[in-house]
């Protein structure tokens, strides 16, 4: 699954479009590299968001293309929050 699509099926981000600009921004990244928008995640990845107050570090659990928003906590794993 692509990385934007990730981010916002996740609810991470709260649009696919906001995704992509993060990603052209170099605000996330996936084992440690700097990731474009179409990277291909695969389970097991550790990705990490930067935001303006902090940064998300999270682990992908399971790949899905839509899921209720009662059951995005099976999607990725919490790391560190900062």
């Amino acid at each position: 699954m692509r990385l934007d699509k990730f981010l916002k099926v996740s609810r991470i981000l709260k649009r696919r479009t906001v995704a992509q600009e993060a990603c052209s921004a170099g605000k996330i990244d996936v084992n440690g590299k700097p990731a474009k928008q179409g990277h291909k995640l695969k389970v097991g990845d550790k990705v990490t968001v930067h935001f303006a107050s902090g940064s998300l570090t999270f682990v992908v659990k399971m790949l899905q293309e839509t899921v209720k928003k009662d059951q995005v906590d099976q999607l990725y794993e919490i790391v560190t929050e900062i």
